[in-house]
């Protein structure tokens, strides 16, 4: 087919398109220091535009949009990540493995520190990873660490071949989401190509396959997992959204959700199941101090790391202009309350039987955390961009252009005042807000109004 005369004569504008991506993205991912923020966002900007325009042009064209998607993922092969250095953790979690130890245990400085030196290049991989994450004990599910040891196990002592390794289990996750969100939107009757908002997007190609961020993975399991649950195999939805867990904790969050898709005897059947195989798949990680490591890690995220938030940011400078110091324990205290109370609402008080309406309460829950919380990396969004693509809500798709402005925060790294530039995280959320508000509460009172209308 691509060899095809006729095929170049009508697609020569997408080909075209598909030319300069590829170009771009070589550009991005050999050619770029995260601190070099102007050609950050022009290269972003620019493959962002040429991805809406391929999508426009070739949205009858699934095939080809499938190769292109894959083959522009290639272009990432060989390259070290730029953009995040949490693989350095991954490797060093791997090879821990390995070794024999319980990577839930120790932290990287505790060996370091005493001049210890446990897996091959040790040293190296500590100075990449960073004194933050060597600090404190690992936080990636047990299906996670099986990647990373899978990446060890292949490549001995090659901090390089462990990147191509779980690039390519998050490249293969990826085909896996492709395949059930097709099959998924077909039997919702949504337009196929939608999934291409996902799997074709730069900020998933980059963020996931470029940086190594195993949400792929974790998001694979999840659209499996819905799939199953909308074709009624609900004990078998259960097991996959328990690797998803295992993967990724932020599953979690939509559980409650579950209630009325599933009658109360499934719901609880579900559930037992899902906690059976979670535990079972954490079981081999058991120790002593295995529970208390593990949750001090996970309240960090809430009471101690502070990263491109909104609300949590407003309510900061009021804790200051009232206490007169930062007030991140209490209002990380107060947050996953906030929170569970609000999935409760929408648990009990919303409609959420058909799979449409599930996955809107999940994409609705699952923004109302990334607005409250008081970390949002820019890997996070991924989770509602995919969710989004089953629903009528486009807001995550326009924050996942957004959210390059977020690597602005690194701007100050190398000056006296590290802090985040507030003034281009409020710019990021202007443009966010401006869309979901429009589209949850403006736009639908707008369809409200409709039927009458139509009455006259």
């Amino acid at each position: 087919m691509l060899l095809n005369p006729v095929f170049f004569k009508l697609n020569k504008t997408p080909l075209l398109l598909a030319l300069v991506s590829l170009l771009l993205y070589i550009s991005f991912a050999y050619d770029l220091i995260r601190t070099d923020y102007i050609k950050l966002v022009m290269l972003y900007g620019a493959l962002w535009f040429l991805f809406y325009k391929l999508v426009q042009f070739l949205k009858t064209n699934i095939k080809l949009l499938t190769w292109l998607a894959f083959g522009l993922r290639a272009i990432f092969i060989l390259a070290i990540p730029n953009l995040s250095q949490d693989f350095y953790r991954f490797i060093w979690d791997g090879r821990m493995l390995l070794e024999g130890f319980n990577p839930y245990l120790f932290t990287v400085d505790s060996f370091i520190s005493k001049g210890e030196f446990p897996v091959a290049q040790a040293q190296e991989l500590y100075n990449g990873m960073g004194t933050l994450n060597a600090s404190h004990f690992t936080n990636y599910p047990p299906i996670n660490q099986l990647c990373f040891v899978i990446a060890g196990l292949f490549t001995g002592k090659s901090i390089l071949g462990s990147v191509v390794i779980m690039r390519l289990l998050i490249i293969i996750a990826d085909f896996g989401t492709l395949y059930f969100g097709k099959k998924l939107l077909t039997k919702l009757k949504i337009p196929a190509y939608n999934i291409f908002w996902y799997i074709l997007n730069p900020f998933i190609i980059i963020e996931l396959t470029g940086n190594l961020h195993f949400e792929g993975v974790m998001i694979f399991f999840l659209v499996w997992s819905l799939y199953l649950l909308h074709i009624g195999k609900w004990q078998f939805a259960a097991i996959v959204l328990a690797l998803s867990v295992s993967v990724k904790l932020i599953p979690l969050i939509f559980l409650p959700l579950l209630f009325q898709k599933l009658d109360w005897k499934k719901s609880i059947g579900f559930y037992l199941i899902l906690g059976s195989i979670t535990l079972l798949l954490f079981a081999p990680f058991y120790a002593s101090e295995f529970i208390n490591n593990y949750t001090e890690t996970v309240a960090l995220w809430f009471q101690n790391f502070e990263f491109n938030a909104s609300i949590y940011y407003i309510a900061r400078e009021i804790g200051y202009s009232f206490r007169g110091y930062n007030e991140i324990a209490i209002i990380g205290k107060m947050t996953p309350i906030v929170v569970i109370f609000f999935v409760l609402i929408i648990t009990f008080f919303r409609k959420n039987k058909t799979t449409i309406q599930l996955i809107t309460a999940m994409l609705l829950v699952l923004s109302f955390y990334y607005f409250t919380t008081t970390t949002v990396h820019p890997w996070y969004i991924a989770t509602l961009l995919i969710l989004s693509v089953f629903t009528k809500y486009k807001f995550p798709l326009v924050w996942s252009i957004a959210i390059i402005l977020s690597y602005l925060a690194y701007i100050n790294v190398d000056k006296a005042d590290k802090s985040e530039n507030l003034w281009v995280i409020a710019l990021e959320y202007l443009i966010v807000y401006s869309v979901f508000v429009w589209e949850v509460f403006l736009n639908k009172k707008k369809e409200v109004k409709k039927p009458p209308l139509e009455k006259i």
